[in-house]
Order: C-alpha cells, then sequence, then structure tokens
C-alpha cells in the first residue's frame, strides 16, 4: 500500500517553509504521496494556547538569535534558498484561502512554492492583495479565479474547518507532518519522520 505523508502548513512560518522545500524530494525518495493541508496558525495558537518561539522568546536576545541562526543554518546545510522576511510576523489569511482554492489542482504545488518563495526568498509582502495578485502573475497562475477565491465565503469556511480539524488530530504548530496516525512536529522532526517512512516500506 503506498504511503502518503500530509504536510499541515501555513505561509507564515519558516519552518514551514524550509520543511515543504525537503519534503518533496523525501516523500519520492520513499515512494510516498505528499498532501498539503492548509491552516491557520494564528487559529491553532488560539485553540491549543501557544505562540510562535519568535514572540514566546521575544525579551531573551540569545534565543531569538538562535533560532535566526538555526532557521539559516538548515537552509545552509542544504543548499536552500532562505532570508528572513522583512515584513514578519505576516497575515497570511489571503494566502492560505489561495491554498485552499488551489488545493488537489493540477497548479497546487505551484502555488505554494510561488507563495513560500514570495516570502521567504524574495521578502514580498504578501499579505497584501495587489502583491499576491503580482505574485500570482508572475508565476503564470490563475490571477482571477484565486483572487476570487481569497474573498469568497466558502473558502474562507473550509478554511476555518481544516484549521480545526488539524487542531482536533492534535496539531499545535507547524510545520506538522503525519504519516498515517503518527504526528511529526518543526522541521527538526524530518529525520524521525523518515525512519517511520523507512519502517513502513
Amino acid at each position: 500500500m503506498a504511503q502518503h505523508i500530509d504536510f499541515v502548513y501555513d505561509f507564515c512560518s519558516p519552518n514551514a517553509y524550509l520543511a515543504h522545500k525537503v519534503l518533496p524530494d523525501l516523500a519520492a525518495k520513499h515512494s510516498a504521496r505528499l498532501n498539503y493541508v492548509p491552516v491557520l496558525l494564528t487559529t491553532i495558537f488560539k485553540a491549543t494556547n501557544n505562540q510562535s518561539p519568535f514572540q514566546a522568546f521575544s525579551e531573551n536576545r540569545q534565543k531569538t538569535a538562535y533560532l535566526t541562526y538555526d532557521l539559516h543554518r538548515f537552509a545552509r546545510s542544504r543548499g536552500l534558498s532562505f532570508h528572513m522576511s522583512p515584513h514578519f510576523p505576516i497575515n497570511t489569511k489571503f494566502a492560505m484561502r489561495g491554498a485552499i482554492f488551489a488545493s488537489g489542482k493540477p497548479w497546487e504545488s505551484k502555488y505554494v512554492d510561488a507563495i513560500f518563495d514570495a516570502i521567504w526568498v524574495h521578502g514580498q509582502k504578501a499579505d497584501e492583495l495587489g502583491v499576491l495578485s503580482e505574485i500570482l502573475h508572475d508565476n503564470e497562475l490563475p490571477v482571477r479565479k484565486i483572487r476570487e477565491a481569497m474573498t469568497n465565503a466558502d473558502v474562507k469556511q473550509s478554511l476555518k474547518e481544516k484549521t480545526k480539524a488539524a487542531v482536533k488530530n492534535g496539531v499545535f504548530g507547524v510545520p506538522s507532518m503525519f504519516a498515517g496516525s503518527e504526528m511529526f512536529f518543526g522541521k527538526n522532526s524530518l529525520s524521525n519522520l523518515e525512519l517511520e517512512l523507512s519502517r513502513s516500506s
């Protein structure tokens, strides 16, 4: 039976960006299907009484400096482009609604790549609809349809439901990856995810 990885993500997370860059090759190596699960991280934080490490340790300069260094070290060790967004923290509600609309479409991975790269490689302010339109246009994505989805009530509700379901499944932050019923949280759990896939193959 083919394996699959559920990747629970929000574009606002630099750790989710880095995991996203690694997961396709990891999935291909183990003949696993990668399934993108868009959620709103701010809603998850509220539901689980959690917060980002940058917020939690905002008054600890050593800790936040290390967290930033660790992001760059992870990217550098894997040959990935990465720049801390000058707009961090960023509101991704429109982009995540676009991800809901993109789910299952042939250009889903192209959309996910485009938004992640816009924020964490090019430093674009992707919480503005005008900027999002430019990103979609530059990546030859269906601008009008995606823009309409970003303000659609049904799409908005679907994102809420996906987020609520993720919390019910034990998600408290992103990136969270599931292999079967096993959850793996954070980019540094990718090695454990790979071990699980190896045991299950």
